[in-house]
């Protein structure tokens, strides 16, 4: 998805996802609110999400890694992004698919591990596709995506680590989810810069997805 409408959008529209993408970056909310209440109706929703938003949000996790930003400049962004894709709930609740509930997917990031920019945005995008999500945040105790599912009926959970010290953690729940009979009625997705597609096959997970747009794609093809 983050591909899609690149070089096929017009000049116009390009601008548009630019100047979102770059009021996430901004870190500053009212930036975001503003960007957003000029684009709306201008462009799908999911493409002001997918092209603007989320690409910001990326642009945010970058600049992270190469200390250019820090820890609070981020949660600055992940909160003015949220805001931003608050205000095109009402568009996306009415566009195509309107009413059919893709799913329940609950996502988070597993337990000792506090990086949360990757997991936010496949949580904003799996909703902008149609799934009903219930992000349950980073640094989640194993038993809570066993009580969440529980509570909302989940067909799937994802598990997102970002340190090799955590991945161990998917397994975890994924065992969990066993012990506790739910394994046959609940799919397991895995994400995180460590975490591979062997590893998925490994731990016994039904798939693994390398980004938000793929994290769509797979969510989609298991249950659809």
């Amino acid at each position: 998805m983050f591909h899609k409408f690149n070089g096929g959008c017009n000049t116009t529209n390009e601008e548009l996802f630019k100047t979102l993408s770059d009021a996430v970056v901004s870190c500053k909310k009212d930036a975001v609110v503003a960007a957003v209440e000029k684009a709306k109706g201008k462009a799908p929703a999911v493409e002001l999400i997918d092209n603007g938003l989320a690409a910001g949000m990326n642009e945010v996790g970058v600049l992270f890694e190469r200390g250019k930003l820090f820890l609070p400049h981020v949660m600055m962004a992940a909160d003015a992004m949220t805001a931003g894709v608050d205000m095109l709930q009402d568009e996306l609740a009415s566009g195509e698919g309107a009413g059919k509930k893709l799913g329940v997917i609950v996502n988070g990031t597993v337990e000792g591990d506090v990086h949360d920019i990757g997991k936010a945005i496949v949580s904003t995008m799996l909703q902008a596709a149609g799934f009903e999500v219930h992000d349950i945040g980073r640094d989640v105790p194993l038993q809570n995506f066993i009580d969440k599912c529980k509570e909302v009926n989940a067909d799937m959970v994802g598990l997102s680590a970002l340190m090799t010290t955590t991945l161990q953690g998917q397994k975890e729940v994924i065992e969990l989810l066993k012990e506790n009979g739910m394994r046959d009625n609940i799919k397991v997705m895995v994400g995180g810069a460590p975490a591979t597609d062997a590893w998925a096959k490994k731990i016994g997970a039904d798939c693994y997805a390398e980004n938000a747009s793929e994290a769509v794609t797979k969510a989609k093809e298991l249950l659809l």
